[in-house]
Formats: C-alpha cells, structure tokens, sequence
C-alpha cells in the first residue's frame, strides 16, 4: 500500500477501500476544489510542516476528515494523498469548462487590467468560465481572465518539452507545481498535464508509470531518471529539470549531468 495514494489515515478510510484495507472507521469523502491560486499540500496537520505539492485553483479535493483547521484528503487529478488548509478549500460545485494554459495568468475584480488585486492563477489551473466580457471571460468564483490565457477543457499542448522549456529559470521549490517554484516531478507533471497526459506527483512513481527504453534510443519528450530526481530530454544529448544544484529549471547537457549525478539513469517514454 503506497500511502501517498491510499486515503487512510489514524484507523480513519475512505469507504470505497472497506474490505480491502484494515481500518476502524470507513467514511465516505466530502468533495471539495481549491479555491485560491495556489494551495500548500502538507504531510501533517500543523503549518510548521514541510510542502510536499500544492494544489491549484479549481482542482478537485476529496476531503476525508478535518483536524485542527486542516483537511485530510485526495487530490483527484493525481491522486495524491495529503493535508491541506481548510480555508484554501471552497465547494465542489460544477465542473470546469477551461484550464489556464498560460504559464500563469491573473483574475481581476472586473474586466480591467487595472483592477486593484489580481489573483495569480498557474497554468493547468481549472476553472469555470459563466460569460465573456470583451476579450476578458468571467471565472466563476474568482473574477476576470484574459480569454487568450486559457484553453477548453479536452485542447492540449503536444510538445512535452517545448512546455517544460517555458519554465527555464524558474526557481527550484521542493514540492512546487508553478512557474513561482517547483521541483522535478513537479515540472514533469505541469509539462504532462498541459499535454492532456496523466503524470503521478513524485518522481518514483512517475518513473514506474512509463515504459522503460534503451539509453541509445532517447529523444526529444523522454524522461530520465535518477534516485529521487527526473528530467526532461529537449533533444537527443540536452535535458531540462528543476533541480537543487542550479536551484532553478536549467538545461544542460546529458552527459554532464550523469558526470556529475554518480548515479545509474533509467529511460522512460511518456504513453
């Protein structure tokens, strides 16, 4: 049982899992959406506790129990198990109709770019538009887009590195999912997602989800992986990854990154 996917915690399971794991209590969930910009994902109920992803605007949240003003719960677009703060949670309500295919974009009070207090909202943030005012759209919940920002639900990019390219120089944040910060599988997984692809949150799990392929034959959009880190092939020799040594989204080539890691590589092919 990996329980970074597994929603039990304290003797306390989602209903679903009865009868297949051990627990003393089986509760159905309670849907939620993140309903700011960006929302830490923690390990533990105290804001003293490390980030280990984060949530954006409009993805849902299934919400298993609350405790000391946080909510345990299930990210439902990875399936990530985690805690975050109760106040960053509003109702599920209906679906979205967009995502923010922009590296980021803000929301306005009105459709003005010079209205006092934008709320940045990242890429692969979801949202419910409800009108269109000039060449704004109204978000439901939150207030005015560009409409050139954002893409319909089910419209995707299709050059995994060409997304994960617009992040270079992003600062390195381990467990960021934004352009603000983020960390390796975090920038796997915005470049995967705003390819309409599934990607797990952490770097092992996503080396387990692909198909593993022979060193000679990577290219463009492959994955390489190292204990605990993963990059992005942006041609046939250079790769792209947010990593701690630059401590920023960089690219550099393959070779010199192996010289430096120390450490055995493993390819993989996004399906």
């Amino acid at each position: 049982m990996d329980k970074r996917v597994t929603l039990v915690r304290d003797g306390i399971a989602a209903a679903p899992l009865e009868g297949l794991i051990a627990a003393d209590d089986y509760r159905p969930v309670q849907p939620r959406r993140c309903a700011v910009g960006r929302a830490m994902v923690r390990n533990a109920a105290d804001a003293a506790a490390p980030m280990i992803s984060e949530l954006l605007f409009g993805e849902a949240f299934d919400v298993l129990f609350e405790q000391d003003g946080f909510a345990f719960g299930q990210g439902r677009r990875d399936g990530y198990v985690s805690f975050v703060d109760q106040a960053a949670l509003g109702a599920a309500g209906e679906g979205p109709t967009h995502r923010v295919s922009a590296l980021s974009t803000l929301a306005f009070s009105r459709a003005d770019i010079k209205a006092p207090g934008p709320v940045i909202l990242p890429q692969n943030s979801l949202v419910r538009v409800v009108r269109h005012e000039g060449r704004f759209v109204e978000v439901e919940g939150l207030g005015f887009v560009i409409e050139a920002h954002l893409a319909l639900i089910g419209v995707f990019d299709r050059d995994l590195a060409g997304v994960a390219r617009a992040y270079l120089g992003a600062p390195y944040l381990w467990g960021g999912r934004t352009v603000a910060g983020l960390d390796c599988s975090g920038l796997v997984q915005q470049a995967m997602t705003a390819c309409g692809r599934f990607a797990p949150r952490d770097s092992d799990q996503q080396r387990d989800a692909y198909d593993e392929i022979a060193f000679e034959d990577l290219r463009r959009g492959d994955l390489v992986f190292w204990p605990g880190h993963v990059a992005i092939m942006i041609d046939g020799t250079r790769i792209i990854h947010a990593n701690g040594y630059q401590m920023q989204t960089a690219i550099e080539p393959l070779a010199e990154a192996l010289e430096r890691i120390e450490q055995p590589a493993m390819y993989r092919r996004p399906a």
